[in-house]
């Protein structure tokens, strides 16, 4: 699984409710570029534990980041991809859905949603998702100027 690193910086949070805590006044200072990096670090850090065979942790992890960014796509995107990846397909609809409606031009998602739908069994669906892909993937093509 690749998990991208897109530097997209999460919705701004509810003053209080940027994450645990703390008493540190530079830490709930942090700007949101430093809030979007400890967002994907979470995410990084979240990938390894699922690589090292850890999905619960994993899992864990992210659900609870989705509380303080539920607009984040890489986050929607990586609970899709480790709930696929753990055969729970029914949360990584779920999830691929949340970050299908927040960037539905994104070829990973489409990918993504293609993937879940065949280990679904759903041809149909598995079969409009790929097309997606690679209608966005030929745009993308397009503007670097490939053929």
């Amino acid at each position: 699984m690749s998990i991208p690193n897109t530097g997209e910086e999460p919705t701004t949070p509810t003053p209080g409710t940027e994450g645990p805590p703390t008493s540190s006044p530079a830490a709930r200072a942090q700007t949101p570029k430093e809030d979007c990096n400890s967002l994907q670090a979470l995410i990084d850090d979240a990938t390894f534990d699922y690589t090292m065979g850890d999905a619960a942790t994993a899992l864990a992890k992210l659900h609870a980041a989705v509380e303080t960014a539920p607009e984040s796509f890489p986050l929607w995107h990586t609970l899709a991809e480790i709930h696929l990846g753990a055969a729970q397909l029914d949360e990584a609809l779920s999830a691929a859905q949340r970050a299908h409606a927040l960037r539905p031009d994104e070829l990973l998602i489409n990918t993504t949603l293609s993937r879940i739908h065949v280990a679904r069994g759903d041809q149909a669906a598995a079969e409009k998702f790929g097309a997606q892909a690679k209608i966005l993937g030929w745009k993308e093509q397009l503007k670097e100027g490939q053929p």
